[in-house]
């Protein structure tokens, strides 16, 4: 597909700088592309980019001063990041299946099951008793719906999705190949004969409105009550969501995180990669846990920002880093100042010694 640079700046509501009738038909990184290329900058470091590019037509912020004149066709918006993401959006829809619709054979739908009439169900789905899929759900091939589960509009279940019985999503909640949603809570308690007796998860999950969640994550249903993920969360892949926790609005979680039982972590967070949270604890609303980090007790100030195992003030984090980096030559200083002091405790020593004498 082509498009010009005005229909691009009509569609992302920006101003023109150059020849509107420039066109693309593919869209790459600033330092690859090519004439015909359709990129962005957003960020200040790649700008030396910008006055060398073959690309046809550039996005930038209106903000951008340019040092140099430029060939390409520039587009101005406020948020050059969120412009390009939104068309990368519609390109998106354009080409992955989207105007799919109806049920596809082999798959079984219960008679009880209600469901929309623009819904798109692939092949080798199961859909089970009184679900309930709203309109314009696409639920990709090889997918698992249980009982009394409720999908909302326009929400995409993509291939190899398991949802367990009683699980509720909102409208446009997008589920990524192999995550599962509802498995059963970790709850094992201790018998006297060093057995593990294992204890029914008879909650549900719920999931609002516009979340996204990665492939291979997986949420556990609650004990009683409702795992909740709130409006508006993105959740990388391969994390894992304990029973009974409960994460806040616009949360962004990244990948092979691991979030324990009845925690829950307030809305606006932004936890990175390969985080570890410990159970039964409150994270205050904007906290940012650094990559790697492992949380072991309740955040209460908002906007803290946390690093390190066990996680404590990000600053302070980088201070010891810095002086654990040192150990080595602070060892050496230490044990030389060792030797010095006994060699000045026995010089003394000898001079008292001869004085009394």
């Amino acid at each position: 597909m082509q498009f010009t640079a005005q229909q691009i700046a009509t569609l992302i509501q920006g101003k023109l700088e150059g020849d509107p009738d420039s066109k693309a038909s593919d869209v790459a990184k600033i330092e690859e592309a090519g004439p015909g290329s359709l990129c962005f900058i957003a960020n200040p470091k790649y700008e030396e980019y910008l006055y060398t590019t073959k690309a046809s037509i550039v996005i930038v912020n209106d903000s951008l001063e340019l040092a140099k004149p430029v060939s390409s066709t520039l587009i101005r918006v406020k948020d050059a990041y969120s412009g390009f993401a939104f068309l990368l959006e519609k390109y998106n829809e354009m080409i992955s299946g989207n105007s799919k619709s109806g049920i596809e054979q082999p798959s079984y739908i219960s008679p009880t099951a209600s469901i929309a009439s623009d819904v798109y169900v692939g092949a080798f789905t199961y859909i089970g008793e009184n679900a309930v899929i709203g309109s314009g759900v696409k639920i990709y091939p090889g997918c698992y719906i249980g009982n009394n589960v409720t999908i909302g509009a326009y929400s995409k279940i993509y291939s190899g999705v398991k949802i367990y019985d009683e699980c509720h999503l909102g409208n446009k909640v997008v589920l990524h190949s192999g995550s599962v949603v509802g498995g059963d809570g970790f709850g094992f308690a201790p018998q006297s004969d060093n057995t593990y007796k294992k204890i029914p998860q008879i909650g549900n999950v719920i999931i609002e409105d516009d979340v996204e969640i990665g492939a291979n994550t997986t949420i556990d249903r609650a004990t009683m009550g409702s795992t909740i993920i709130r409006k508006g969360v993105k959740l990388d892949n391969l994390i894992m969501i304990a029973h009974n926790v409960e994460i806040g609005e616009h949360t962004v979680i990244a990948a092979q995180t691991g979030v324990s039982g009845s925690t829950k972590v307030g809305k606006n967070c932004v936890i990175g990669g390969q985080v570890g949270i410990v159970g039964h604890i409150h994270i205050a609303d904007g906290t940012r846990i650094n990559a790697q980090s492992g949380l072991s007790k309740s955040i209460t100030s908002e906007g803290t920002t946390v690093n390190s195992t066990p996680a404590f003030d990000y600053k302070s984090s980088l201070k010891s880093q810095a002086i654990f980096r040192n150990l080595p030559e602070l060892q050496q200083r230490l044990m030389r100042l060792e030797e010095t002091v006994q060699e000045l405790t026995a010089l003394l020593s000898t001079q008292n010694l001869e004085y009394k004498k």
